[in-house]
């Protein structure tokens, strides 16, 4: 991660703070004064660890961690998911770490952000884990519960942690995991995509870092871990459950409480003068996080049905989750409605998609709005979808998940294509 803040100091003000701030709440306040920078919190009351904030909070951030334009971010992880590339590169704790000892997360300055969550949260761990079965290496971030010095709770959904977990349940043994916290944004990126279930996200991670990837091979489990500033070693415990939550989501509301697991912490290795990552929740590192690796999966269902769609955004105003911007070169009148029909297929959680032609810039909620102001026809262009399975993050939805989606087809009428020319771009 070190390497890419030296890259990110020649484009980027990097904000340092020297202010004295507390773990409770005043950290999470002064990350939220600044949504789009990158902040470092040098003087934490509680923690001698300085704490780092934004290092992906834009789209122009993420670009430079993958080596690529904005435009092109979501082929470059198409290109990662489909072309994953195996680590050989193998080193051991001792050669990457200053200091290892017992874990006690209390030296850890780990935040409290609102005044309602259930307690303090690790928020940028991504867990290593392996299949009981076929061990098949998984890495994957999710959201930690505070519950004492040496353990946590743990939010996990039904995909590959969550049945390698039910897995070791039924073998009646704990499932050895690692949280490997603050590393680099492409690696963090490739986390969170969907691969299949026999498929490695470090491997992913790799391509992204054009095959030079080097993985630490831990102390106490057998597992191996991306490069990182803070590793902690434990296990999930089988059968035990914790409550979690209250917790801020994507939507900047509250998500319920659950009964989650719990994870047993044994070991804890620190860089020199190490760098703890603390994703703000409902930031926008948080959105593009969670919904960049959802743009390819509505890319390629676009693409089977028009194939020259151009590009995809889940836009930061729509949290990254439910709302999407297509971009298409039309070609016969009803694309754009077909493509709408593909886009909420391909992500069942967009709520509002909106299709435009090549020359409006999706990356700019202006430009978009403009092809929305000056090519839409409310009863033609605009399609309403009631009673449709939704996201569960949407405050809208009702009871039983279901809610109302909209898809607005904001593209030329190919009859009539020079009353809309935009006169701005062609002279």
């Amino acid at each position: 991660m070190r390497n890419f803040l030296n890259m990110l100091e020649n484009k980027f003000n990097i904000i340092n703070v020297n202010q004295e701030l507390s773990t409770k709440f005043e950290a999470a306040k002064t990350l939220r004064s600044h949504p789009k920078d990158l902040i470092i919190l040098k003087n934490m009351k509680e923690s001698p660890i300085r704490v780092i904030s934004g290092i992906c909070n834009t789209r122009e951030k993420i670009a430079i961690a993958l080596s690529c334009e904005v435009s092109e971010i979501t082929f470059k992880i198409i290109e990662a998911m489909e072309n994953p590339m195996p680590i050989s590169n193998i080193e051991s704790v001792s050669e990457n770490f200053h200091q290892s000892r017992n874990v006690d997360l209390n030296e850890l300055p780990i935040l409290h952000h609102y005044k309602k969550d259930g307690g303090a949260y690790i928020t940028a761990g991504v867990i290593i884990a392996k299949d009981p079965d076929t061990g098949v290496r998984n890495a994957s971030i999710h959201r930690m519960l505070v519950l004492g010095k040496d353990r946590l709770a743990v939010r996990i959904v039904p995909r590959h942690l969550y049945t390698y977990y039910k897995r070791a349940e039924e073998l009646g043994k704990p499932l050895d995991i690692a949280i490997a916290i603050g590393i680099h944004p492409a690696t963090l990126l490739a986390t969170t995509t969907s691969i299949p279930f026999n498929a490695d996200e470090l491997e992913v991670a790799n391509h992204f870092h054009k095959g030079e990837m080097k993985l630490i091979k831990c102390e106490t489990v057998d597992l191996e871990v991306p490069e990182c500033e803070i590793l902690l070693e434990g296990h999930l415990i089988p059968f035990e459950r914790a409550k979690e939550g209250p917790f801020v989501d994507l939507t900047d509301t509250y998500d319920v409480i659950r009964d989650e697991p719990v994870i047993e912490l044994k070991r804890m290795h620190l860089k020199e003068d190490p760098l703890y990552h603390a994703i703000l929740p409902a930031g926008f590192e948080h959105r593009l996080l969670q919904g960049l690796p959802q743009e390819p999966r509505i890319y390629n269902a676009v693409l089977n049905t028009l194939p020259t769609v151009r590009n995809v955004v889940l836009t930061e105003g729509g949290c990254c989750w439910l709302h999407a911007a297509v971009s298409i070169k039309k070609q016969t009148q009803g694309d754009g409605k077909n493509v709408i029909m593909a886009a909420l297929a391909a992500h069942p959680s967009l709520k509002h998609v909106v299709v435009v032609d090549e020359d409006i810039n999706i990356f700019d909620p202006e430009d978009v709005e403009y092809a929305i102001a000056t090519r839409v026809k409310g009863d033609d262009d605009v399609l309403i979808v009631p009673k449709a399975r939704g996201s569960s993050l949407d405050p809208c939805a009702l009871p039983d998940g279901t809610t109302t989606k909209v898809g607005v087809d904001a593209t030329k009428p190919l009859n009539n294509k020079n009353k809309f020319e935009r006169v701005s771009l062609s002279e």
